[in-house]
């Protein structure tokens, strides 16, 4: 699994990559990565068709752990997945924008 800054996670946003928001609906109605789809944790598994292999996922929660998780799980599965450390907390801090 593969691990990237707010910095580079924005970097990859602005190039067109694929974020997956891992929390559940009601946290990622509060504040989201811009674009980013929500794909709660628990659905994961069963929406893995969803997800495209053939590019990195992105993949955010509130503070990197969530995400870590399933990084791991995708990687195992795969899947070129990349985690936002720091996740959604270290994005709004260190200033970049949210969707509501």
């Amino acid at each position: 699994m593969q691990e990237i800054d707010t910095t580079e996670a924005a970097a990859a946003l602005a190039s067109g990559a694929t974020f997956i928001d891992v929390r559940e609906p009601s946290e990622y109605a509060d504040g989201h990565v811009p674009g980013a789809r929500n794909i709660p944790i628990g659905e994961v598994s069963q929406r893995v068709d969803e997800l495209d292999r053939s590019a990195p996922v992105h993949l955010i929660c509130a503070s990197g752990n969530r995400s870590g998780m399933t990084a791991e799980k995708l990687t195992a599965a795969g899947f070129d997945a990349v985690n936002i450390k720091g996740g959604t907390s270290a994005w709004i801090q260190s200033g970049h924008p949210v969707e509501k």
